[in-house]
């Protein structure tokens, strides 16, 4: 108990830890650091002036700077950031602070200091903007002035592009790589067998009723040559379209002799030598496709990256065998093309190693992927070629079409 007039010292609130205010009290009257749990430790040395923390800093009141060697070169003067009121002032050069310092070396100073190099600067590659990486790559497709060429091969190669599923990419293979080996050099003949007559609508070749087409030559005889028609714009590729009247040439040929090989009869009748004629077959068994694997050397089979396109391949393959023993010994399956992969899924991946591992060399290293591109150009009346020689797609057919004319110099020996 304390005496009348004394204050209870129980009676006076105490500050809380932690809160700041319980600093004790130094012998010059300012108030000592906190031992609070708000303290924050301190990162950095007093400074040598030896006034107290949080006194705005007095010019007059600094240290003098210690006399600098004369051998020394003359430092750059650096712009100085002035701390915030109540902030500690930074650290003199002498002190040791936890965050390391800045390099000190200057661009452009001598006497073999190594300069800083920033890491972001760009490699050689990163200078190309995409745009001008396209347009190399459409020159390269488009090859405008004709230098660029693919070998040509030895003797003719007649490819019929064949397989029972449908939408599977048939169409736009015969149509792109026809396009592409005839862009560099080689001359090409489509020729249109599916009554759909897609083929022909993706190269921009008239095939509405009454125009000549590929019926003409299977059951009236017409010379291959007098239905044939030019590509505009394309040198060196011709097309034999096909109209709706070709869905009635399955039943017409039933009781017609020899079947069989009438195509193979009308392309040998052609007086003309083309480097590579390629067959669109319509996406069954029947007697179309019949005439176009007796007609053919080597078989493309375009397959889908997915489960049901492989589904089918073993029945296309076991009437290749058939066809192949009984009417044309000399067919093989040369060339798998994988389309439409799509990288995205591990579906897509697991059919590449399938096909890879199943036909071994006869995988196109090529492998064409889902674009855009490729499904807007027939619309346009174009490949994608033309359409769009600086996508994906078009790079992809584009080296799809330079390994398969390799590839025929390798068998044959180039012209």
């Amino acid at each position: 108990m304390s005496g009348p007039g004394e204050v209870d010292p129980q009676a006076v609130p105490q500050p809380r830890a932690g809160s700041g205010y319980d600093r004790p009290v130094r012998h010059d009257g300012e108030p000592g650091p906190a031992t609070g749990r708000s303290a924050v430790p301190e990162r950095s040395a007093q400074p040598p002036t030896g006034y107290p923390t949080g006194v705005p800093d007095d010019p007059r009141r600094r240290p003098a700077p210690s006399p600098q060697p004369s051998s020394a070169p003359p430092a750059r003067a650096t712009a100085s950031v002035k701390p915030a009121s109540g902030a500690s002032p930074s650290p003199s050069p002498g002190s040791h602070a936890d965050t390391p310092a800045p390099p000190t070396s200057t661009y452009g100073d001598e006497g073999g200091v190594d300069a800083y190099v920033s890491r972001e600067t760009p490699s050689r590659e990163e200078d190309d903007p995409p745009l001008a990486m396209e347009a190399m790559r459409a020159v390269q497709i488009l090859n405008p002035s004709g230098e660029v060429t693919m070998p040509r091969p030895a003797r003719p190669r007649i490819m019929c592009v064949a397989n029972q599923k449908g939408g599977v990419g048939k169409t736009t293979t015969t149509v792109n790589l026809a396009v592409a080996l005839a862009l560099h050099g080689n001359r090409v003949l489509v020729v249109d067998l599916d009554p759909q007559g897609n083929a022909s609508t993706g190269l921009n070749v008239p095939h509405h009723a009454g125009i000549p087409d590929v019926y003409d030559c299977l059951i009236e005889n017409v010379p291959l040559a007098e239905v044939a028609q030019s590509v505009e714009g394309i040198p060196n590729l011709w097309c034999v379209p096909a109209t709706i009247d070709l869905a009635g040439a399955e039943i017409e040929l039933v009781s017609v002799v020899a079947r069989e090989s009438r195509l193979a009869r009308a392309i040998a009748a052609h007086p003309e030598t083309f480097d590579y004629v390629f067959i669109d077959c319509p996406p069954s068994l029947g007697l179309l496709t019949v005439n176009a694997l007796v007609a053919a050397q080597e078989v493309l089979i375009p397959i889908q990256c997915e489960y049901y396109a492989l589904e089918g391949l073993n029945q296309l393959i076991n009437n290749i065998n058939l066809v192949k023993q009984h009417l044309n010994p000399t067919l093989d399956v040369s060339t798998i093309l994988l389309t439409m992969y799509d990288r995205r899924t591990r579906l897509a991946d697991a059919v590449e190693q399938d096909v890879r591992n199943h036909f071994g060399d006869k995988v196109l290293q090529a492998v064409i992927p889902r674009n855009v591109r490729v499904s807007e150009a027939p619309s346009y009346g174009q490949s994608v070629m033309t359409y769009d020689p600086g996508s994906r797609g078009a790079t992809s057919y584009f080296e799809a079409a330079q390994e398969i004319a390799e590839r025929g110099v390798k068998l044959g020996g180039a012209a």
